[in-house]
């Protein structure tokens, strides 16, 4: 990571595998129920995956105070999740997931959350970014405090937002030279997959099925079905887990650039639009067939690669461009 061509690299890379996940992930859910090492990945998936993509999100928000920024994340963010809202509500209707056709700009439809939280982490870097350190120790206290709250739910993501906020304040407060601390430690690969395979093998040998939703952070502790007032420690610990994982996977991230680091740059456009073939195949294919290609690993995970060379590929990006970028 020397060099600003490296430090490219190093997170188009990062972005392309973590997008890959995203994918496998919707992938493998319908599936996971029938398949214990498919639940295992898709819980350690879910641990880590979108969290460290929000923390290159915040990484690359250093210029929030610069002239016309609100405009441009306006542009970038929120109108994408107003035009795919509306689109995602339309598709909805017409393969028959919902019985009436209805828009609903403020409850965002399964993915989009993460479009309208980025929007509110950008304004929130506007109070927290001053606070630095002590600004993130307030957000994962906010974090933790959100969950006792009932009403902070999926609407305009509010739980979303405010629980995976200390992901993106941390990437906005790192500098390059905390990165290249992840890739100049001695062993730092060997230690980043110890990291993974030891919660991969913990995971599989503890963590309860009925757990999953924590990882969502888009409920209450009471909805999650813990009252106590002790239910906060639970998400102290997943944050703690969570920054350990999100380490290691940082300390496996390639800096070379490689076949697939071009489609580390258009991880927008898939995460955007897989939806719609995922859900396609989940409303007309039968559970039947869809069960018995649990044990194909695979072939699941070789279709989730062909979705994001497919999505990521120039040619989708040249006609997909003025809905999601809203340019011609």
């Amino acid at each position: 990571m020397a060099s600003s061509a490296s430090r490219s690299f190093y997170f188009d890379n990062a972005k392309f595998i973590l997008i890959f996940l995203v994918v496998f992930g919707h992938v493998i859910s319908p599936l996971k129920s029938s398949d214990n090492f498919l639940f295992t990945l898709y819980a350690v998936i879910f641990l880590f995956h979108m969290p460290a993509f929000i923390l290159i999100s915040g990484y690359f928000s250093k210029g929030y105070r610069k002239k016309g920024y609100l405009q441009k994340i306006s542009k970038k963010i929120l109108l994408p999740y107003l035009v795919f809202q509306v689109i995602y509500s339309l598709f909805y209707y017409f393969n028959g997931q919902e019985a009436n056709l209805a828009f609903d700009l403020l409850q965002p439809h399964w993915t989009l959350w993460f479009l309208l939280s980025l929007f509110f982490w950008n304004l929130l870097l506007y109070v927290f970014a001053r606070l630095k350190w002590v600004g993130l120790v307030i957000a994962l206290a906010i974090g933790v405090a959100v969950g006792y709250l009932d009403d902070a739910g999926s609407y305009l993501s509010l739980s979303r937002t405010f629980v995976f906020f200390p992901y993106f304040l941390l990437g906005f407060l790192l500098e390059p030279q905390h990165m290249k601390l992840v890739k100049k430690i001695k062993f730092s690969p060997a230690m980043g997959l110890a990291i993974l395979l030891g919660v991969l093998a913990v995971f599989h040998a503890f963590f309860p099925k009925n757990a999953v939703h924590w990882l969502l952070g888009d409920t209450s502790y009471a909805e999650l079905g813990v009252t106590e007032p002790g239910a906060g420690i639970i998400r102290f610990f997943q944050y703690l887990i969570t920054f350990i994982v999100i380490s290691g996977f940082l300390a496996l991230v390639p800096t070379k650039g490689n076949k697939f680091t071009v489609i580390g740059q258009r991880t927008f456009y898939i995460y955007l639009l897989h939806g719609f073939i995922i859900k396609s195949i989940q409303t007309y294919v039968g559970e039947d067939i869809l069960s018995g290609l649990a044990n194909h690993y695979l072939a699941l995970t070789v279709f989730s690669l062909g979705i994001c060379l497919l999505l990521g590929s120039y040619v989708i990006n040249k006609y997909a461009r003025p809905l999601v970028e809203l340019r011609i």
